[in-house]
């Protein structure tokens, strides 16, 4: 069974009451958010109390700027799974709104995070903010924690070669094609979900049959031909390769995900899979013919089983 998934305004299960929750966005959950989130389990497996990993929904970026281009790591859905195999016990969803956006930082604390959902101890990282206009800071935090009884524990951020560890680093990574290096920060692929759709199935006429998914709010990665692996409702696993992007050699243009599975004849219409990205071969690029992009597909095809080969 999945972890349940609380929201906000909803009534705090008593047996969750009295929990240490890490608070943040968790967008991706990488090498520094697991930090934070590690040291609230391991702080709760300690006194023996939940362990709650918050997230919020959407992400307050997309509430003030709804404009900005798509950017998410991941759906509520997946943050779930990567938080149960994490070792919480629940998951806190914020429903960010306008309502939410206009409490006070002692609001917040004072009335939602102690009185309404009952955390004790709440594990943040050092650049966490809260509150109307982003009043509340760690400082803050600590100051009106203490006055109603609420530990607070601070994790400073995650470095490697490069820098700290942030979702911003594993975005520009992804944007620029660099699978490789998101997914060591990641600590697991990039992974696409959705619906697989109807399409104009052209990849069929080419031998080539394709599953669409809408990219929807997911940040989209430079545009190109990528080495995947799918995972199927029952569990399946499938290699393949995938266009991310436009397919200039098509009209009109339409951005997809449309990862070519190897050896499968199945039919995929209507279902929900996950498409992970392991690496990139090559950009997007429109052909003169469909002979010439017949010919390349083959050999993109032969590139990302080397890939996936050589990933075991």
């Amino acid at each position: 069974m999945p972890i349940p998934v609380i929201h906000h305004r909803d009534p705090m299960p008593e047996k969750l009451r009295g929990a240490v929750a890490a608070l943040g966005n968790f967008d991706g959950y990488h090498l520094g958010h697991q930090a934070v989130g590690g040291a609230a389990i391991e702080k709760a497996k300690a006194e023996s109390r939940p362990a709650i990993i918050a997230t919020f929904d959407p992400h307050p970026v997309r509430h003030f700027a709804p404009h900005v281009p798509p950017f998410r790591l991941t759906t509520l859905e997946q943050r779930a799974e990567i938080f149960d195999a994490a070792g919480a016990d629940a998951m806190l969803a914020f429903d960010f709104d306008d309502a939410l956006a206009g409490t006070s930082a002692e609001d917040f604390v004072r009335k939602l995070l102690v009185e309404h959902l009952g955390i004790r101890t709440v594990v943040t990282g050092e650049d966490f903010t809260f509150g109307k206009d982003r009043g509340g800071n760690i400082g803050v935090l600590k100051l009106i924690g203490a006055s109603v009884g609420m530990d607070n524990i601070t994790v400073g951020p995650v470095s490697d070669d490069h820098g700290v560890i942030s979702s911003s680093r594993i975005r520009d990574a992804l944007k620029a094609g660099e699978v490789e290096n998101a997914n060591t920060l990641l600590t697991r692929p990039f992974a696409m979900r959705g619906t697989v759709i109807h399409g104009d199935k052209n990849g069929r006429l080419l031998g080539y049959p394709t599953a669409n998914i809408d990219l929807e709010h997911y940040l989209r990665p430079r545009y190109g031909i990528y080495a995947v692996r799918g995972k199927l409702p029952d569990g399946r696993k499938l290699d393949g390769a995938a266009n991310l992007g436009v397919r200039p050699s098509f009209d009109p243009p339409k951005e997809l995900l449309e990862p070519y599975f190897f050896d499968f004849d199945g039919d995929l219409y209507g279902q929900e899979i996950e498409v992970a990205l392991h690496g990139f071969i090559r950009p997007e690029a429109k052909f003169d013919d469909l002979d010439s992009l017949k010919k390349q597909m083959a050999k993109d095809c032969k590139k990302a089983k080397e890939i996936l080969a050589a990933l075991g």
